[in-house]
């Protein structure tokens, strides 16, 4: 095993300032990549190099991971995606389809050097915006939305402590989905995504929302398989009521995907799934346990603050090109409202069909 060189701020061998590159992240640089990561405050699992090898493998978009060196070792990493077609256009994103990303760096220099680097990207590939999904920005004179926030509680407790904590309307609620016949698993995602997806495409249907092609979670399973986790909530050994993807890091969990059948919701297979996964954070010694991202006010927003979690509001940053503004890219768009509404009227089978194609490009 080579060994990874990490730097620290500045070089307090010599008392010089180190000159700082920027390069392109490469297979044998990738262990140093990830032990950086590692290594950082305020860095998170999306940062790891892995998951540029998930989005090309399941959506066939570029990845441009980039590095900020000086002699001593890796200074600043940022992991950026390419995106272009012909409908939705050109743009980078830090990272997309996940809830965080950006800028991780050890030193003001690294950053300056990484923004600087992005900026000639975003000219060199003609893209119209590159955004930084940060938890707290990195530059408060970058143009930024603010509009998203994450919602999260601790679980740095004993099980039986964080069950008190949760409060009595959601314990019932756990214990209606017991007493209801409901049960909760670990799945085997070789052999069970299929299940999963099933009830995922369905719940992304009634939304209004193309589902990612199931090669997306296969990728996952595939790249993180000590750090991905399936769930399956079962009524007499069938999944017909919720299923969830967790991506634990050492100090955070994140319940990414997960999907309810409409016509259980009464039985809350969904509370059952939730419980199930925080306390098995806890079990694991994590932490925090994250919900994802939400708007402020949503149903989503406040199915998660029942359960005790805190909002921490989102930056997410922008690189413009001259005379460029903020994109719209989004399903909140109210130009997407029509689009909805007519997705969510469409047979099961053909949002299947045409959902991956359009959402590889939506991140």
């Amino acid at each position: 095993m080579s060994e990874v060189n990490v730097a620290p701020p500045e070089s307090a061998q010599t008392g010089k300032t180190e000159a700082v590159r920027v390069e392109a992240l490469t297979p044998a640089t990738e262990a140093e990549w990830d032990a950086f990561v590692a290594s950082r405050p305020g860095a998170s699992h999306y940062h790891r190099s892995g998951w540029g090898r998930v989005i090309h493998e399941a959506f066939r978009q570029r990845p441009l991971y980039r590095i900020a060196r000086s002699n001593a070792g890796i200074e600043g990493v940022l992991p950026l995606v390419a995106f272009a077609n012909p409908v939705f256009g050109r743009y980078l994103v830090s990272v997309p389809f996940l809830n965080r990303g950006g800028l991780l760096t050890a030193t003001d220099r690294a950053r300056d050097a990484l923004l600087e680097d992005a900026r000639a990207l975003v000219a060199e590939t003609r893209s119209t915006f590159c955004e930084l999904r940060h938890v707290e920005g990195v530059d408060p004179d970058l143009p930024a939305r603010e509009t998203k926030v994450s919602m999260s509680m601790a679980v740095d407790c004993e099980e039986e402590e964080l069950w008190k904590a949760i409060g009595a309307k959601v314990r019932n609620l756990v214990r209606k989905a017991e007493k209801g016949g409901l049960t909760v698993r670990e799945g085997n995602p070789v052999t069970e995504l299929d299940r999963f997806y099933d009830v995922f495409a369905r719940n992304m249907r009634d939304l209004g929302t193309p589902v990612y092609d199931r090669a997306f979670f296969r990728e996952i399973f595939r790249e993180f398989p000590e750090d991905a986790r399936l769930t399956l909530v079962e009524a007499e050994g069938k999944v017909v009521a919720a299923a969830g993807i967790c991506v634990a890091g050492p100090a955070l969990t994140e319940i990414h995907w997960a999907a309810s059948r409409r016509e259980f919701l009464r039985q809350s297979p969904n509370m059952l799934l939730y419980w199930e996964a925080i306390s098995h954070a806890a079990r694991q010694g994590v932490k925090e346990f994250c919900f994802g991202r939400s708007t402020k006010g949503s149903g989503p927003y406040r199915f998660k603050k029942q359960w005790g979690a805190v909002a921490t509001r989102l930056r997410w940053e922008y690189l413009l090109p001259e005379g460029g503004s903020l994109p719209g890219l989004n399903p909140d768009n109210p130009k997407f409202r029509l689009a909805v509404g007519l997705w969510k009227k469409l047979p099961l089978p053909l949002t299947r069909l045409l959902g991956p194609p359009i959402v590889r490009h939506l991140p």
